[in-house]
């Protein structure tokens, strides 16, 4: 079954992608979770559109990303943690965790999924993670894990 990809799905593709799928996958989840839309001729022949217009639309934001890039790339976050004697944290630190920071520390929104972290954070210490705003434009985010 061929489906058009309204938003990014992981292991699937990205938004406004032509891609295969089993057709339960597609019929029972993509399709009504308003993640796809069915590749028909009339949508196939719309996909054009939308991928110009999305275009557009993060092409206006790109000046936005990289302001936002500086001001983060600039500043060394703080995240407290529970930790042992040894230094080790109980849980780990997580991408939700680093967006949360950045909002109250900044005061910008960042999509989560849009932070990777390279490594498990296990322990206190200074790390690096990358966030993905725009295909030009990602950056570098230091961060230290502190005990609470």
């Amino acid at each position: 079954m061929e489906i058009i990809l309204l938003d990014n799905v992981e292991n699937v593709g990205d938004k406004h992608d032509l891609v295969t799928v089993k057709p339960g996958y597609g019929r029972n989840y993509l399709i009504p979770q308003g993640l796809a839309i069915l590749a028909n001729k009339g949508n196939r022949a719309r996909l054009n559109e939308m991928r110009r217009q999305e275009e557009l639309r993060e092409s206006k934001k790109v000046g936005e990303y990289q302001e936002m890039a500086s001001k983060i790339q600039s500043e060394v976050l703080q995240i407290g943690a529970k930790a042992g004697t040894s230094g080790k944290i109980f849980g780990s630190v997580t991408n939700v965790q680093i967006a949360q920071v950045i909002k109250e520390k900044l005061g910008f929104d960042v999509d989560r999924r849009k932070i990777e972290i390279p490594e498990e954070v296990k322990n206190l210490g200074t790390y690096q993670a990358t966030i993905n705003f725009h295909p030009d434009v990602s950056c570098m985010v230091n961060f230290e894990v502190v005990q609470e």
